[in-house]
């Protein structure tokens, strides 16, 4: 009977635990960590959230940029924090699959090592030469590479980035062969192409949207199936005849692995009310970053479908080394 009446006693204890951790979370400030320099597009979104959610946590927000080896530096931190909800990591895909997937870097993290929480941003690929380019339109890029294989230069923000594996796309859907030129992130791909030194780039529409729009560059396509709201006059992959070539640069919130179900529903709750608030959204779409809000099993089965689709072109790219 004592035994019966302890065992009762403990269970009625944890039913009790676990409201009352989520009514106490969070007691003090959250650490966002962004795996990419400051100013980049991922730190602005990122930021921007930050500032709107904390009011609805009630806790500051303090974002800590942990930039360095293509965002690994970062998603290692990440996993490794303890994981009690006051560390959520910024997670950027395809970048974490790659490094997971790539032998050669030694990632100190798994894709399990991440609990997906809230994504905030789909960030469209898109195809862009400087605005004096010989390429009128994304047909006239393809003939050239057709014409001279191994010549025209496309150029990425890193290896094994979702422009990498944008390019090798295209090479497989359009039967061409393009001179990959790897830099080290957006300011070096600008230089690039802006001094003539590489005929195009594969980047993002967020990190150029105000360029195309001041006439300093020119966009080709954009590699969705659907035009982007910032870009719609260009046309997309799929209405090109390349449904196949579908690239984009999702960001959002994980926590690592073994971090308490309230900790995660009470961030869930706050994060996706920021995203949806009416003073996000125009943030947002000054700096032309498209919002794409998952949760849940929704969010947990694009992370894992995403994974899914850059294990192909990782290994492809592999083998080109």
């Amino acid at each position: 009977m004592i035994r019966r009446r302890t065992l009762i006693a403990a269970a009625g204890a944890t039913a009790l635990a676990a409201p009352a951790f989520a009514q106490n979370f969070p007691r003090k400030a959250v650490q966002m960590i962004v795996a990419f320099p400051a100013g980049g597009n991922t730190d602005i979104g990122a930021r921007i959230l930050a500032s709107i959610a904390e009011k609805d946590l009630g806790q500051p927000i303090t974002v800590v940029n942990k930039g360095g080896a293509g965002g690994q530096i970062g998603f290692t931190e990440g996993a490794r924090a303890r994981p009690d909800g006051y560390t959520v990591t910024f997670i950027n895909l395809p970048s974490v699959s790659t490094i997971v997937l790539d032998p050669e870097r030694k990632a100190a993290f798994k894709m399990d090592s991440f609990v997906p929480v809230v994504n905030q941003v789909l960030d469209p690929g898109v195809v862009w030469v400087k605005a004096d380019s010989p390429y009128k339109t994304f047909a006239d890029l393809l003939d050239a590479a057709k014409k001279a294989p191994g010549k025209i230069s496309a150029c990425t923000t890193g290896i094994l980035s979702d422009d990498h594996l944008a390019i090798l796309m295209v090479d497989d859907a359009a039967k061409v062969n393009f001179r990959i030129v790897h830099f080290e992130g957006s300011a070096q791909q600008l230089t690039g192409v802006m001094g003539g030194h590489v005929d195009c780039a594969f980047d993002n529409v967020g990190g150029i949207v105000k360029r195309v729009k001041s006439g300093e560059l020119r966009a080709l396509v954009v590699t969705d199936d659907q035009r982007s709201k910032f870009l719609p006059d260009v046309p997309t992959t799929k209405e090109l005849g390349f449904p196949s070539v579908i690239s984009s640069s999702t960001r959002g919130i994980a926590v690592p692995k073994g971090t308490p179900a309230d900790a995660i529903k009470v961030l869930e709750t706050a994060f996706l009310k920021a995203i949806n608030n009416p003073e996000h959204i125009k943030k947002m779409d000054e700096q032309g970053l498209a919002l794409k809000p998952m949760v849940g099993a929704e969010y947990a089965k694009y992370y894992a479908d995403s994974h899914a689709a850059a294990t192909k072109y990782t290994e492809w790219a592999l083998k080109q080394r």
